[in-house]
């Protein structure tokens, strides 16, 4: 391979990257509207809301650290080249 071809495919990896971030960041959004809709909706001082909610904004936040670390891993390593 190429070092041309390396770095053609480390910016596909890249971009694949950015699109997997704006991903997380779209579903985390979502998430956080669904709770607003819920507590809204039930407008009572203990809405319910599902166990599971505050584990998966977790889940996302930890996606979206690794996806951030992956990059600036890629960002280094095409510095070097």
């Amino acid at each position: 391979m190429s070092l041309d071809q390396l770095r053609q495919s480390l910016n596909e990896v890249h971009s694949g990257l950015s699109d997997a971030r704006a991903h997380t960041d779209r579903a985390k959004e979502l998430l956080e509207e669904y709770r607003r809709v819920i507590v809204a909706s039930q407008a009572q001082a203990q809405p319910w809301l599902p166990s599971q909610l505050p584990q998966a904004l977790e889940q996302l936040d930890g996606q979206r650290d690794r996806l951030t670390g992956i990059g600036d891993l890629l960002e280094h390593y095409q510095a070097r080249l």
